[in-house]
């Protein structure tokens, strides 16, 4: 994790001298290796291994709400430091000048990520697993049979669907500030407010969902955020959610969000939960996120595309409607893999 934060870091500085278009590409596939190849497993084993035996609801409660308050606190110190730097009469300013304020922009944040992967080199350790943990008849000194070991386990390809249907409602948030504008007739700035109130939104329910599934179960919590997320849309599908209904679609939006935050909270919460050993953490989660995330490939085409060919509400009803579909889908993900964890 350090390594990956200051590889990372160092590809900002690079991106501060501001690359040629062909230069880019190659530097968001080496953030690509950095950040998503090297970090994610990492990161989710290190919070599995944070969590302990019954903290797991905590731990990545505080990891997914502490993930939005970093995101939303750095991107405060980006607009403070751009504001600062530029001039007063900012209609008369320059494209140097602007370029110039963004490029310090760039430069503190690469600065914050790599004293961060100092931090993580120098102060995060990992915990001894328990006994029981690592006795497992493990093959993790050949990757191929880890990778065909743990796509047997069954909670592994519940965990595939439900994390899947999850990022696709994630995905869909993304228009909310866009329906708030088109269709419930907002202002610039009140629409991009939806988008603020969302952010700030996220650490509170992460939180929150992360107590009370410690005090139940990850599996029942996620049950119980599919159905949540399936009313929430299903408001949207039906049309009713239009101006001058504004208290309609705040209620709904926070529905929504409740039910978002909440799965992305719990669903690599249960790993733990599936039975999967805590050895093949890594690996499970490698497997899990190459199909679970796929909706960040599909899911902006496929919005898009519904948007463009079915003008006005119609096009929201739709996309609102094909995540009731994926809710359902999950919903049905989560009560079978409660099954297999009961028996």
């Amino acid at each position: 994790m350090g390594s990956s934060l200051i590889m990372t870091s160092l590809g900002g500085f690079y991106l501060s001298f501001f690359p040629s278009f062909d230069l880019l590409q190659f530097l968001y596939a080496f953030w690509g290796f950095s950040t998503t190849f090297l970090f994610w497993s990492a990161m989710i084993k290190a919070t599995r291994n944070w969590g302990g035996d019954n903290k797991q609801g905590k731990a990545f409660g505080f990891l997914e709400g502490g993930r939005g308050l970093v995101a939303a606190s750095i991107g405060g110190i980006g607009i403070f430091i751009f504001s600062t730097l530029m001039p007063a009469d900012i209609v008369e300013i320059s494209f140097i000048e602007k370029k110039s304020a963004f490029q310090w922009v760039i430069i503190s944040t690469s600065i914050i990520v790599f004293l961060v992967g100092l931090l993580v080199l120098m102060f995060l350790e990992e915990l001894k697993q328990s006994e029981k943990e690592n006795r497992v008849d493990t093959v993790v000194n050949n990757s191929f049979k880890t990778i065909i070991k743990v796509s047997r386990y069954p909670t592994v390809w519940m965990l595939i669907i439900i994390v899947l249907c999850a990022y696709c409602g994630y995905k869909v948030t993304d228009i909310l500030s866009l329906y708030a504008a088109e269709i419930m007739f907002f202002d610039e700035v009140n629409a991009a407010r939806v988008g603020s109130f969302q952010m700030y939104l996220r650490p509170i329910v992460c939180i929150i969902i992360g107590y009370a599934a410690d005090k139940s179960s990850n599996s029942k919590w996620l049950l119980r955020g599919f159905i949540t997320l399936f009313f929430g849309s299903m408001f949207f599908a039906s049309g009713i959610i239009k101006a001058p209904l504004s208290s309609l679609f705040i209620f709904s939006v926070i529905v929504t969000g409740i039910a978002t935050y909440g799965l992305r909270t719990l669903y690599f919460a249960a790993v733990k939960e599936g039975n999967i050993p805590y050895v093949f953490t890594g690996t499970a989660v490698g497997i899990i996120s190459v199909i679970g995330y796929t909706p960040d490939i599909f899911m902006g085409p496929l919005m898009g595309s519904l948007l463009d060919n079915n003008p006005g509400i119609i096009g929201y009803r739709l996309v609102f409607g094909l995540l009731a579909i994926f809710s359902i889908i999950g919903s049905i993900a989560s009560f079978r893999f409660k099954k297999l964890i009961k028996n």
